[in-house]
């Protein structure tokens, strides 16, 4: 069994996978709930100065990834202070306090939260390209503070300059990506938006969105030397894998644990346990950044690499043959990939569900 503790400054996460500042984490009670469910860390739904006045209907599950237009927590700072961060740190876990949103509502917040946050997350949910009010918020906090203050980031365009101009001001960490919008879904029954907004707009979250946290993160570890906590679509341990190649310490889950329950934080965790043993990682720290360091071998290339085939795992489902728009690939009794067909697209080896097809990402050994 591989280690999977991680220490973020003198926080010690019995696994990497905790929970988000979101509706998973809305009160003392689900955060009890989440700890019991396997989680490694309690990241709290965020506080501001007044209550949320949340529009309904607020959540959505679409097949197109998770729609919503949550705020920040509908509870009063009071009832936070005086019994929510009390259950909260009950669980025994590390616990982060979220809050927002502007610098004077972080100024007034900050002192509130002292006596509960192991470390606290800022969230501004700023999309724009002057880094001034992200600035200005982390400097409240910092000058309140004197646990770790970690910077909630949207998916800026330009993450790198956000993201080392935030670590400059004095950021000790970030988390990204905060959900992506606005986005739409209409109700094809009545022609109405299904949230509850003024405009029917909402923020899209889960997996859809994933593989933009994934480059978020990506390119912000390379300029930056603070922890960033990943979050944006895990829904197995395999994703908290990718999260932490590209360069996360640990990760948030926020949409799973909606639609599945605090139950999930364990399951996941114990994936990715399975995932480190089966490739022989003893520690789950070994695989964090392991994308910076495999990409001196990955060579860019435009000619075509046949995946190879391993026939002991391919079950003949045919979805590879079914999406192969080049025709190259036909199955009786083993499956064969014409090679003067194969445009050596990928699809079918991320459409196998078994594995049984494989292609090399790196391409430095086999290039023709």
């Amino acid at each position: 069994m591989a280690n999977l503790k991680v220490n973020i400054y003198g926080m010690e996460f019995s696994n990497p996978v905790m929970t988000a500042a979101g509706p998973g984490a809305k009160d003392g009670d689900l955060c009890i709930e989440a700890a019991k469910g396997g989680a490694g860390g309690i990241c709290t739904k965020t506080i501001s100065v007044l209550p949320a006045d949340v529009p309904r209907p607020c959540m959505a599950s679409t097949n197109s990834g998770f729609l919503n237009t949550e705020l920040w927590s509908e509870l009063p700072k009071e009832q936070w202070i005086k019994e929510e961060y009390i259950k909260a740190k009950s669980a025994g876990l590390p616990v982060i306090v979220s809050m927002g949103y502007t610098a004077d509502q972080i100024a007034e917040v900050a002192p509130l939260v002292k006596p509960y946050a192991d470390a606290v997350e800022l969230s501004t949910h700023y999309v724009g390209t002057d880094v001034t009010p992200i600035v200005n918020a982390l400097k409240a906090a910092k000058e309140a503070l004197d646990v770790p203050v970690f910077m909630k980031m949207s998916p800026h365009t330009d993450i790198q300059t956000i993201a080392k101009a935030v670590e400059e001001a004095g950021a000790d960490g970030l988390v990204m990506i905060n959900s992506f919008g606005p986005c739409m879904a209409i109700d094809v029954n009545t022609g109405y938006p299904v949230m509850g907004s003024q405009t029917g707009y909402g923020w899209l979250s889960g997996a859809p969105i994933r593989p933009l946290a994934i480059r978020c993160i990506y390119e912000a570890s390379q300029v930056v030397n603070i922890p960033i906590i990943g979050v944006g679509g895990v829904t197995c341990g395999r994703d908290v894998a990718e999260m932490m190649m590209a360069g996360a310490s640990a990760v948030q889950v926020c949409t799973e644990a909606i639609l599945k329950g605090p139950g999930v934080y364990g399951k996941i965790a114990k994936e990715l346990n399975e995932f480190l043993d089966s490739k022989g990682y003893t520690d789950v720290n070994e695989i964090k950044g392991l994308a910076h360091r495999t990409v001196i071998d990955r060579e860019f290339r435009t000619h075509t690499i046949v995946p190879e085939v391993d026939q002991d795992k391919c079950i003949k489902c045919k979805k590879c043959k079914t999406s192969c728009v080049y025709e190259a690939i036909e199955i009786d009794e083993t499956l064969e990939i014409d090679s003067n067909k194969c445009f050596g697209c990928g699809l079918c080896v991320t459409r196998c569900p078994k594995d049984a097809l494989s292609i090399n990402y790196g391409a430095l050994s086999t290039c023709k």
